[in-house]
């Protein structure tokens, strides 16, 4: 068994820059309402990759993107009481 995680965390993505596949890592430590979107240099949210009640533990989301145009993205965590955002770079 893996131990619960202690706090909210969510790390920089891998590959990165990536194309047109990067995976997201993140972890949880109380159960709860989750969202991880990814959203464009405007601010505009391109995808949601969870958006979800979840348990604690750690969590790892793939990212597969053919159809956005190269460039900076965002992508954000969000919890009770926890939001957290990292930058990705997709190159094609």
């Amino acid at each position: 068994d893996e131990a619960v995680p202690s706090e909210y965390t969510l790390l920089q993505n891998y590959p990165n820059p990536f194309n047109p596949e990067t995976t997201i890592e993140f972890s949880v430590p109380t159960p709860g309402p989750v969202t991880l979107s990814v959203f464009n240099v405007l601010g505009q949210e391109v995808a949601m990759l969870v958006d979800e009640v979840i348990a604690p533990g750690q969590y790892r989301v793939q990212f597969s993107q053919e159809n956005l145009p190269s460039g900076i993205y965002f992508y954000q965590l969000r919890a009770t009481n926890f939001t957290s955002t990292h930058q990705m770079i997709l190159q094609k």
